[in-house]
């Protein structure tokens, strides 16, 4: 891919789209929303998705070649909770969406969306939320039982919670609390995984745009259950090769940064397959795409769900880098960028 077609695409089409998807509440089982506004977007752009039983999204690109067909999936589900019982205090007690340390959502805004529709605003607090009161506030163990939701309405016990139509079972979102910089830093919660939805809806404009046919027939998968393991344990049978399309995990022992593309060696699940992995380096190194090869000991992605489900494929795994991930999440507009570039390098060879 030559230089030019890599300074073609729409940095700023990607961070709109960005914002769009992390106004939209999505935590695993509740993606009915988003994948409304994926629908409209990809049919905006000339693309038609389709819907597994469970809600995956897939979009056909047909190839120049069909002699294989390449899976490029990212999820759109989310960290979140649902209510798992009603106190007497009129507080909620929560059960976690996804894994996450309790203490990164504490104080948090979030919303109750009750099956009927109605949505109410509460925050995330422990059962003793004041150094004021209890002795013991900073010390009290962030854990499922010592948190609970307090609602923003007039509710002094179980049955006035109920009065609101509120119930077990209702999900709840986290406030994203975006906010898009203009040096290009990009904070919000969530940016796992819609930075990279982002990234493909940029591959999508650009092919459209420029009017350009992939190597190979591709197959888009926007999954709505990564979250929890299973996201993309279906994948269809004539996909032989699936890039996962996912946060760069940062820190200590890691060498991305917020403004690379994260390539990814080895997870949790095991090595990715080797020749996909030294292409996107290849590639990577070629485009002049900022990048570093990293590995995740605590990490599983939409292909480890595809190999663990029984896929015979190939698979790779790359992604702009987020820090903090799983909390206050944090990339940068030339990460999103790159991803799609290097995407594009590989799906266009």
């Amino acid at each position: 891919m030559s230089a030019t077609i890599k300074q073609g695409l729409k940095q700023e089409y990607m961070v709109e789209q960005l914002r769009k998807l992390l106004g939209i509440p999505s935590p695993s089982g509740y993606c009915m929303d988003i994948m409304a506004y994926i629908q409209e977007e990809a049919g905006r752009l000339g693309y038609t998705v389709e819907l597994t039983p469970k809600g995956m999204g897939m979009i056909t690109i047909p190839g120049r070649s069909n002699d294989k067909t390449i899976g490029i999936s990212a999820h759109v589900d989310t960290l979140g909770g649902m209510v798992r019982s009603i106190k007497s205090s009129g507080m909620i007690r929560f059960t976690p969406i996804g894994g996450y340390a309790m203490q990164t959502v504490e104080g948090e805004y979030c919303v109750i969306h009750t099956r009927d529709g109605r949505k109410y605003e509460g925050t995330v607090l422990s059962s003793k939320p004041s150094v004021h009161v209890y002795s013991d506030a900073r010390d009290l163990k962030r854990e499922e039982a010592n948190m609970e939701i307090r609602i923003d309405e007039s509710v002094e016990n179980k049955e006035d919670v109920l009065k609101l139509g509120i119930g077990v079972g209702d999900f709840i979102s986290w406030d994203p609390r975006t906010r898009i910089l203009p040096n290009g830093w990009i904070k919000s919660r969530h940016l796992d995984d819609k930075a990279s939805v982002a990234a493909l809806f940029g591959l999508m404009e650009w092919l459209k745009r420029e009017g350009k046919t992939p190597a190979y027939t591709l197959k888009l998968l926007i999954s709505t259950y990564e979250e929890v393991g299973h996201g993309s344990s279906y994948i269809p049978e004539d996909i032989t090769e699936l890039i996962a399309v996912d946060m760069g995990a940062l820190g200590d022992d890691l060498s991305a940064t917020e403004k690379d593309v994260s390539i990814c060696a080895k997870d949790s699940s095991g090595p990715y397959d080797y020749g996909m992995t030294s292409r996107f380096i290849e590639l990577a190194k070629r485009e002049g795409i900022a990048h570093a090869v990293d590995i995740y000991p605590h990490y599983g992605s939409d292909a480890s769900a595809a190999l663990r489900g029984g896929s015979n494929i190939r698979a790779g795994l790359i992604g702009p880098g987020v820090h903090a991930s799983h909390g206050m999440e944090r990339t940068h507009a030339d990460a999103i960028a790159g991803t799609a570039a290097l995407l594009l390098a590989y799906v266009m060879e």
